[in-house]
């Protein structure tokens, strides 16, 4: 395994920032990717109020429309590929059918074993299902909410996905939380606290002037004098 940029402890200082700030922080350390890297369709998150999650993605494409075309992998082997070991996990999976979500890959057996072996939550644009049995704190970010898991079945895995927008290959970190979820570039991961710091910093200024009594249009124009470029 090559040495990573980065440590568990780095990973665990993002989960205190939601994803709409993680992804203010990456627009200053990695400008180049201010529009891309990042879900841009909505997402039904199992609940609302669930911190955010971080972990490295372990992707997959799934099918549940049809039966299996042909030979596909075992579901053991998709298990043992998504087991967290020195780092958590989040499973990235991309429902392949010309309507995504006929059948549901996720619920409570999937959530449940999926969390007996470190994952902390999944990302896709696939559907889920029995919302009052899925495992306690297992968070999933999906593209809808259906009754039957149809003929779902791993097509594929340990591939680049596109998850509403955001391409992600293994390995990537991501963030997520019920806004959706952001590719974080292993270089960046160390960067963003000091870069959320200086954002948090120019927003406060903004803040506290536009709720002050007498807030007015030419004290907004001195304010971003003063406060530098933001969003």
């Amino acid at each position: 395994m090559a040495e990573r940029l980065f440590t568990l402890a780095d990973l665990e200082v993002l989960k205190q920032w939601d994803t709409p700030t993680i992804c203010n922080g990456l627009e200053i350390v990695c400008p180049e990717r201010r529009a891309v890297g990042f879900t841009v369709e909505p997402v039904v998150a199992v609940d609302r109020k669930f911190p955010p999650i971080v972990g490295l993605a372990r992707t997959g494409l799934i099918r549940a429309k049809e039966p299996p075309r042909g030979t596909i992998p075992p579901r053991e082997a998709w298990y043992e590929y998504v087991a967290a070991t020195d780092l958590p996990t989040i499973a990235v999976i991309q429902d392949i059918d010309d309507r995504p979500g006929y059948g549901a890959f996720w619920g409570e057996v999937q959530s449940t074993v999926h969390k007996g072996l470190g994952v902390l939550g999944c990302v896709t644009n696939g559907s889920y299902r029995d919302l009052d049995m899925l495992a306690p704190d297992f968070q999933i970010l999906g593209g809808r909410i259906g009754p039957s898991h149809a003929w779902v079945h791993m097509v594929q895995f340990n591939c680049q996905v596109n998850i509403l927008g955001m391409l992600t290959n293994h390995d990537d970190v991501v963030h997520a939380d019920y806004h959706g979820a952001v590719v974080v570039p292993a270089e960046a991961v160390k960067k963003l606290p000091a870069a959320i710091d200086l954002v948090s910093r120019r927003e406060k200024v903004i803040l506290d002037m536009a709720r002050s009594p007498g807030f007015n249009a030419a004290q907004m124009r001195e304010t971003l004098k003063r406060s530098g470029e933001i969003h």
